[in-house]
């Protein structure tokens, strides 16, 4: 009966610290798509202003991606063209029912990418 209890523990601790991965893997690709998001409403406004062309300005879409980033207390990459933004960004989650086990945080990476996109979404 002893076993069966630990067991039972074991079993929930390590169901409970697997939905933990799964949030904490979700949280970081819902990071990468925000920061993403934030850099593609970085136009080129001359550009659009002057001829409708509609793309981004690399600079200041990656530092508006870069800035998301840090706000959120994460790290990660961007890679700006004219017609798109990709940022991987990593990111620390707790784990406290994964503690006992050796593993107190997890390192989430995650990529996401956008495009500048003009007036409200279809």
């Amino acid at each position: 009966m002893l076993y069966t209890g630990l067991i039972v523990v074991v079993l929930a601790g390590v169901v409970l610290g697997g939905g933990v991965v799964f949030g904490a893997r979700t949280h970081g690709y819902d990071l990468a798509q925000q920061a993403a998001r934030a850099g593609a409403q970085e136009i080129d406004l001359a550009a659009y202003r002057t001829n409708g062309t509609l793309r981004l300005d690399p600079a200041r879409a990656a530092a508006a991606a870069n800035r998301f980033l840090a706000a959120a207390g994460a790290t990660g990459t961007v890679a700006v063209t004219a017609a798109q933004i990709t940022v991987t960004a990593t990111s620390q989650q707790d784990t406290p029912m994964l503690a006992g086990f050796g593993h107190p945080t997890v390192s989430v990476t995650a990529t996401a990418s956008a495009t500048p996109v003009a007036g409200p979404p279809p």
